[in-house]
């Protein structure tokens, strides 16, 4: 018999209404597992977040399904709720309490015995190596600290489904890999994981499968190396320029990218060594300061899917000064 997901969302459309209507999701369908991290991956304002708050229930879909471990959401969406443990992009407010204090209080909230939520808090606490700032008035703590400690307070007594929005924003490159090693857990213990992001380099290596929202639809979805794959044969060069440099690229070599001192260009992996060979001639004679080359990524495709999807999209235009994800940056 097959297992029910922790979250199966199916043809789902939302429209916001008004002069000029906008349509943030558009027939949007995926799938969480329970015991798989899932990314939901797209730019500001690809309907991310409205997808989330339908699945949360803070908003009604005009269309479609939501399902969490079975249970509609519109239909029962307290059964539905008491399934969900969500991180919010905006962290959430506990002035006049400590880290330690929080992460309690909420797993105990969720039902978890004294016992067991202190155990878990001081495992988390330990894991994200937040020791030190543990029974430090919240006022007092770093942007980082409170997001690693909003996220402990969604772990501590998770729900089958756990839903992360954004949740390395503000976190520094050590502890953020404490906190990966920590999302990877909760899917190990049993949970799905929706995480929601725009930062593709992260996701790639994060999750089990990627959702890649455009403009309210779903544009691509698959493992990472089922949507690297087209790209098996391309190699990246990255090159940091000396200030005031340009840079020559060698006929094997096609710009992809130019930001300030860094350029990029993709190279037929058949012609690697070529490309290798000039890059180091190019260092020797101080024309570079570095170079890399690597494997076509998910960042490349993202690229390239979104970029084609924004050129023959057939949606409406948004119209200027609004966000085609009207909840973004406000209902969290």
């Amino acid at each position: 018999m097959t297992a029910v997901p922790a979250l199966d969302v199916a043809d789902v459309t939302k429209t916001f209404g008004g002069r000029r209507p906008l349509r943030a999701n558009d027939g949007v369908s995926l799938t969480v597992p329970e015991g798989a991290v899932v990314g939901l991956l797209g730019h500001n304002g690809a309907g991310k977040t409205t997808l989330v708050n339908q699945v949360a229930g803070l908003l009604l879909p005009d269309s479609g399904s939501l399902r969490v471990v079975g249970h509609d959401v519109v239909a029962h969406p307290e059964r539905s709720r008491r399934e969900i443990s969500v991180q919010a992009q905006a962290n959430v407010p506990i002035t006049g309490l400590t880290p330690r204090t929080a992460i309690e209080l909420v797993g105990r909230i969720r039902g978890g015995s004294r016992r067991d939520v202190a155990r878990r808090t001081d495992g988390l606490i330990e894991a994200l190596d937040l020791g030190q700032w543990a029974s430090t008035p919240a006022h007092k703590v770093s942007g980082g600290v409170a997001r690693l400690t909003a996220f402990a307070m969604t772990a501590v007594v998770p729900g089958r489904l756990v839903i992360l929005d954004e949740p390395t924003n503000d976190v520094d490159p050590v502890r953020r890999r404490l906190l990966w090693t920590q999302i990877k857990a909760l899917a190990d213990d049993g949970a799905g994981v929706l995480l929601v992001t725009h930062n593709v380099r992260e996701a790639e290596h994060a999750v089990d499968d990627l959702v890649i929202l455009d403009r309210g639809r779903v544009i691509a979805h698959g493992t990472v190396a089922e949507l690297t794959h087209p790209l098996r044969s391309t190699l990246q060069l990255d090159v940091d320029l000396p200030p005031g440099r340009a840079v020559a690229w060698p006929p094997c070599a096609s710009e992809t990218g130019h930001d300030g001192l860094r350029a990029r260009a993709s190279v037929p992996a058949a012609r690697a060594a070529e490309a290798v060979a000039w890059a180091q001639d190019a260092v020797d004679r101080g024309d570079l300061d570095r170079y890399s080359v690597t494997p076509a990524s998910l960042e490349d495709v993202y690229v390239e899917l979104v970029g084609a999807a924004g050129e023959t999209s057939t949606h409406a235009p948004v119209p200027a000064g609004h966000d085609a994800d009207p909840t973004e940056g406000t209902l969290r």
